[in-house]
């Protein structure tokens, strides 16, 4: 396409990002009063006369100028009091006597609103001048007060535009956000911009653009106001208030009664999110998800959880102020109520009917479902909402997640089960569309992926009414250089379960902490340890010396800008110019087996450079406030919780910490005291482990599933390997093994999607067992990962399986590996289609090699102690 020549509009900085202005673009700009639409406006004419150019200042009488006198352009006034048909008629003959080629500045056009009595004809007027001026090759300046309009009008006006920015002040600053720039683009165009002394500043900090935006954009959505639903109904009571009308009105009853009714509607009937939601959420919170939710519905446990948690740190600041330490969140929400939309206007609702009923299906036949997911379609009026959610957003990295009715709940946290699909939210708004719902099809898609039915089948909510809400979050982080990541993620959890020294305390709880996104600490990833910190004692390490180089994060995830796209990529690399922010209160460096600390602030280079965050943890609040963190949250819930987070170190050395996620976690049977028995008989030990985290006692195990860990390393082909995870999951599912004990024992991480660590088996493969043990046999590569915060350990901590480490060279081990080779394998008996996984997987029958007796299992996380042994009243 040949553009039209580049027309500067008076501010070089915004011509930078705009790519400039160009014949018959019509610019609207939102402003939040008529000195603000001066600052775009005057250096705009001034530009146009300079270069020469025919400018007209249309004055709408009898309303303020927006333009003082300068020599040089021509005033026409039009009057809008006489009506729709008299101004458009005025209108028309100034442009056709002035012809091609002029330039307009307008009034501001909300002006028309107070003659007229009506957005509609305001976007009528729009629609009818817009094109016209541009089949002319002018260029055209208008402005809207900001938050005046219906989001009706302004769409209209939008869609029909060339340009639309925002322009408005939070506090004493000033900001330019482009919305809608036709036709161009560029890496931070849709991004808000500082103006100050005519520079153009990008916000690049999620936390500082979440309180911008926030603060600007108060109602940013499309809301049907003619709806009669009970929903609408009541929100409309509540709405006619204002904030501080509504504080002092909160406490009588007809309120509190309208309060009950839109909580019920927005959080749910759950009694213990109810409880919270009745103590901790004002009417004001309600209102403002409400303002932010698309659809209708509920929000969903993972939005719920997240929103109270927040709500509880900031509502009780006696031993800490919150109010200083939490980052805005300015997410928006999909309600349930689309999801069942979806379902239904896409053909999709008894298919997704069928699957939960039958509660199992293969990974190939799920890839089929989720192609007909992703050919579906939205309604026009949720698709106006999603355009505004991404013009809110512009090219900020987003993030969709799972929030469904059931997430998160007090008893069943379906961690990992269902999807959450980063947004990189680049590339001009077409593809950042079509990517966003790409990701929200995914989302709905994962409701029925073989994982989330098998783990609703055997909580016993296969016929629960599980409909899928959405999340949808700003990425908490900055850019740097190409890339975006926050410097600091993790989970964290108020009570501890692997505790390595008598000396922590569990009740104060853990933190799993990497550099960058979150991801790894919640994933299973190859060749990767997180920090682990005992909140009591935050300087303890599980490893030693050299060993903390080995048991060290190297890599790190990421969203690359310039790809769009989620990405890995070793630590170094990312930030090989060292001047990315605070890197030495993360990085410790190996000195002839010895850690030391970096001297300065700045690090010279990153060789022997190891991420153990020590400064982080001895020089910073981080570690006390997240002790403060949990213990209250913990109080509040009245359950152990674990939580997402990010976190950040300002210029000041402040802790700021973005709250992603909060759950109740559920720890029965997991800390119950299990004595390890001293009279068992040698040869009747099949192992010892001295490293558990779950605790307790599991008898009659009659089957044992055995990979053994030097063949799956040297003989294993990659197809083999590719291919173990599901005979794993067929075995794991088979009806004679179903009705028994089975206890599985494989090379490294189970759970790892990289197969050269371990099993890549997901939970439905594994949900059966009732002892899960991972062989560390370092020579071949395996080393166990305590993956304590993990999504495949909150599996294990749900299903109340003990998850065993296990290392076979330790002379502790008593590891009985002539039991597990000589054993026959049954394999071929229940599985007649695997004889050829025979060399690598062994089933093995124990009383029919024990004549008749089983395996016992019998874990003490207090020791860090475990035993298996074959029992009898000899043993």
């Amino acid at each position: 396409m040949q553009h039209s020549p580049v027309i500067g509009s008076g501010i070089p900085a915004l011509d930078s990002i705009l790519q400039g202005l160009r014949l018959g673009d019509n610019v609207v700009w939102q402003v939040d009063g008529l000195d603000t639409y001066r600052k775009a406006a005057i250096p705009f004419v001034r530009q146009a006369l300079l270069d020469r150019r025919r400018v007209i200042y249309v004055h709408f009488i009898p309303h303020c100028d927006i333009l003082t006198p300068l020599s040089g352009f021509l005033a026409e006034e039009v009057d809008p009091r006489p009506g729709f048909d008299s101004f458009s008629a005025q209108l028309n003959k100034i442009i056709d006597e002035n012809g091609r080629g002029v330039f307009y500045v307008f009034d501001n056009l909300s002006a028309l609103v107070a003659e007229w009595a009506t957005d509609e004809l305001l976007a009528n007027f729009f629609q009818l001048t817009c094109p016209y001026l541009r089949e002319l090759d002018t260029v055209a300046y208008f402005a809207l007060t900001r938050g005046q309009h219906s989001h009706s009008a302004v769409a209209r006006i939008r869609d029909t535009t060339q340009v639309l920015i925002d322009f408005y002040h939070v506090g004493d600053r000033l900001y330019i956000h482009p919305l809608k720039v036709w036709d161009r683009y560029s890496s931070q165009m849709f991004l808000p911009h500082l103006l100050s002394n005519g520079i153009l500043t990008p916000v690049l900090v999620s936390g500082d653009a979440s309180a911008i935006s926030q603060t600007a954009s108060k109602s940013p959505l499309k809301v049907k106001a003619d709806s009669i639903a009970p929903w609408d109904s009541v929100y409309r009571k509540l709405a006619q208030y204002s904030e501080d009308e509504l504080s002092f009105l909160e406490a009588t009853p007809e309120i509190q009664a309208l309060k009950q009714e839109l909580s019920q509607m927005i959080i749910g009937g759950h009694p213990e999110f109810r409880r919270l939601a009745d103590k901790y959420l004002t009417l004001n919170d309600l209102l403002s998800i409400r303002n932010r939710l698309i659809g209708s519905g509920r929000i969903g446990g993972k939005a719920a959880g997240m929103l109270l948690a927040r709500r509880i740190l900031l509502n009780d600041s006696s031993e800490l102020d919150f109010s200083g330490v939490l980052e805005e969140h300015d997410s928006f929400f999909i309600g349930s109520d689309v999801f069942f939309t979806f379902l239904v206007n896409n053909d999709l609702f008894r298919l997704r009917l069928r699957l939960t009923r039958n509660s199992q299906i293969s990974p190939e036949e799920f890839e089929k479902v989720e192609e007909r997911f992703l050919a579906g379609s939205f309604p026009q009026e949720i698709m106006e909402q999603f355009k505004d959610l991404l013009a809110y957003f512009g090219q900020a990295p987003i993030i969709v997640r799972s929030s469904s009715l059931l997430e998160d709940g007090f008893g069943n946290s379906f961690a990992g089960k269902y999807r959450s699909e980063f947004c990189v939210n680049q590339g001009d708004p077409e593809e950042r569309m079509e990517y966003f719902l790409r990701t929200v099809k995914l989302v709905y898609a994962s409701a029925v992926n073989p994982d989330a039915l098998s783990y609703r089948h055997l909580r016993g909510l296969g016929e629960s009414d599980e409909q899928m809400a959405i999340l949808v979050q700003r990425v908490s982080g900055m850019r740097y250089k190409s890339f975006f990541f926050p410097p600091l993620a993790g989970v964290a959890f108020s009570h501890n379960l692997y505790r390595w020294t008598d000396r922590i305390d569990p009740n104060q709880g853990i933190i799993r902490l990497v550099f960058g996104l979150g991801t790894r600490a919640v994933n299973r990833v190859g060749g990767d340890y997180p920090r682990m910190i005992a909140v009591s004692h935050p300087q303890l390490r599980p490893e030693v010396g050299c060993k903390v180089a080995t048991y060290s994060q190297r890599e790190m995830d990421l969203l690359d800008l310039s790809a769009n796209d989620f990405a890995s990529t070793p630590v170094a690399r990312a930030i090989s110019d060292l001047d990315f922010p605070n890197l030495h209160l993360y990085f410790s460096f190996l000195d002839d087996g010895y850690l030391r600390e970096p001297s300065g602030p700045r690090l010279k280079s990153l060789k022997d450079g190891i991420l153990t965050f020590n400064r982080l943890i001895a020089r910073t609040d981080f570690v006390k406030i997240m002790r403060t963190l949990l213990a209250k949250l913990e109080k509040a819930y009245g359950y152990p919780i674990d939580m997402e987070f990010t976190a950040f170190v300002d210029a000041e050395g402040r802790i700021k910490i973005n709250l992603v996620q909060c759950r109740p976690m559920r720890l029965t049977g997991l800390t119950e005291v299990a004595s390890i028995p001293e009279d068992i008989a040698p040869d009747c030990i099949l192992f010892r482990a001295n490293r558990t985290i779950s605790g307790g006692t599991v008898p009659n195990i009659r089957y044992i599933l055995y990979i053994g860990a030097e063949s799956y390393a040297r003989k294993a082909s990659l197809e083999l390997k590719q291919e173990m995870g599901r005979i794993v999951g067929e075995i794991n599912r088979h009806p004679e093994i179903v009705r028994q004990q089975i206890m599985m024992m494989g090379p490294g991480r189970w759970g790892s999607s990289n197969v050269a660590l371990g099993i890549n088996t997901t939970y439905a493969d594994i949900n059966h067992t009732s002892v899960l043990v991972e062989i560390a046999r370092e020579e071949a590569g395996h080393i166990p990962d305590v993956s304590y915060g993990t999504h495949f350990f909150q599996d294990l901590v749900e299903s109340q399986i003990i998850y065993l480490p296990l290392y076979p060279d330790d002379p502790q081990a008593d590891f009985n590996l002539e039991f597990f080779q000589n054993s026959p394998n049954i394999l071929s008996r229940i599985l007649p289609e695997a004889q050829r996984f025979e060399e690598f997987i062994k089933v093995i029958d124990v009383p029919a090699v024990t004549g008749g007796r089983f395996v016992q299992v019998v874990a003490d996380p207090r020791q860090q102690q475990a035993l298996c042994f074959i029992r009898d009243h000899e043993c």
